[in-house]
């Protein structure tokens, strides 16, 4: 009598959301890699199905976890990967979600830490929020984050979307607003898309024509960072005002 045939084998991702999700558990969610976080995240918007080629994909189409937080909503939804059956699959407009919202999230953590003390006092918590902010923007966008008397964020305001290498700003709309809403001091953030974080000469000089137009008025400009994918630097730390 011949043996009965073997079960057929189980696709290795059954089981896996278990095993990750108890690693996870065990180890805590701060030692899983990058594709394993977003797994565990992904899991939530696709209940079911081998999610790791997914965000395997993700990664790789963007670089990095955050570069994939950063994404805008139509891009996420261009990223596809075949399971483990041979399926392709795609980011689809609720994960795609999702994810913005998972950054927006981060977002508006990062400006709380930024702004619970005075500006000036929690230097790093503003590098942090303006890097999470501008880091992964693929256009241009001028920004600025204006101060009270006690050197606390009264708005953090985006003056100016722009292409991927300019962004039109005009001094004295910023001025003009710092009035309205009686702010004592400035700091000017704006990015740079192709990742370098370099001061052009362009924007030195707008920086010149800010800082200008605010000290006639008893304005103060603190600095003017220009965040990159490389960093972020700062015009006071370069000695260019």
């Amino acid at each position: 009598m011949l043996d009965p045939p073997p079960p057929p084998k189980s696709p290795h991702h059954v089981g896996h959301r278990e095993r990750l999700r108890d690693r996870a558990r065990g180890a805590g969610v701060h030692n899983l890699p990058d594709y394993e976080l977003l797994e565990l995240f992904l899991f939530r918007s696709q209940p079911q199905g081998d999610i790791k080629p997914i965000a395997k994909a993700l990664l790789a189409r963007f670089g990095s976890l955050a570069a994939v937080l950063a994404a805008s909503i139509e891009d996420l939804m261009t990223v596809r990967a075949e399971d483990s059956r041979g399926r392709s699959k795609g980011v689809g407009a609720e994960t795609a979600l999702d994810l913005a919202a998972l950054h927006e999230v981060a977002r508006r953590v990062a400006k709380e830490q930024a702004g619970k003390r005075t500006v000036i006092s929690s230097w790093t918590a503003l590098l942090s929020y303006v890097r999470l902010s501008l880091q992964h923007e693929p256009r241009e966008q001028f920004r600025v984050l204006y101060l009270d008397n006690r050197n606390q964020l009264i708005l953090d305001e985006v003056q100016n979307r722009g292409t991927v290498d300019h962004a039109p700003v005009y001094p004295r709309e910023v001025v003009r607003r710092a009035l309205e809403l009686s702010a004592k001091s400035m700091i000017i953030v704006h990015n740079h898309p192709s990742g370098d974080p370099t001061p052009s000469r362009a924007d030195i000089d707008m920086t010149r024509q800010v800082v200008e137009a605010a000290r006639a008025l008893d304005i103060s400009v603190h600095d003017h960072l220009v965040v990159g994918r490389d960093g972020v630097a700062s015009f006071k730390q370069l000695g260019l005002m």
